[in-house]
């Protein structure tokens, strides 16, 4: 039997399931980038019910959701014409700001499906590409992007706390 995908785009109400997959998926991905205080200080302050619930409100956020099986799987955060100085000449870019996997649902095609659609979603649009952060030391996460054809164009010091910062990566996709 193939699994049966779904993508919606979450809204408020969504905002705690949001902060959960946030959680734990953040801990999954960067739980070893930084001392188990630092992360905690990242989650408790991005991912509350109370700072999705702000994020999902914004008309600027577009947030969805992937289900699995009906079981929630993952989320991605995307924000149309917001261009990074590094990127010239391109107003009409978007920041790809998250995507994140649970972990049991790694290898099942879940991430490509959720990047296929944002990318699609980016293209209706008529964004000119994607750009992104990625912690340097995520190498399966580097790895995707590469594989979806981004390239490497610089780097970015992603503050986790107010004493600590991990190198990033920022990347870029054009169309």
């Amino acid at each position: 039997m193939k699994d049966e995908i779904k993508i919606v785009r979450a809204t408020s109400e969504d905002a705690t399931l949001i902060a959960e997959l946030g959680e734990k998926t953040f801990w999954e991905s960067h739980g070893n980038s930084a001392e188990k205080k630092h992360v905690q200080n990242f989650i408790d302050n991005v991912y509350n019910p109370t700072a999705q619930r702000k994020e999902l409100l914004d008309k600027l956020n577009e947030v969805y959701i992937i289900y699995c099986n009906n079981q929630p799987a993952g989320f991605s955060k995307i924000i149309f014409n917001s261009p990074h100085e590094i990127i010239s000449g391109k107003i009409n870019t978007t920041k790809f700001d998250r995507i994140y996997i649970l972990k049991e649902f790694y290898g099942q095609g879940i991430g490509k499906a959720l990047f296929d659609f944002n990318v699609d979603l980016a293209k209706k649009n008529q964004q000119t590409g994607l750009w992104l952060f990625v912690w340097v030391e995520n190498k399966r996460a580097v790895r995707f992007y590469e594989t979806c054809g981004f390239e490497k164009i610089g780097v970015h010091e992603y503050r986790l706390s107010p004493t600590h910062t991990n190198p990033n990566h920022i990347m870029y996709l054009e169309f």
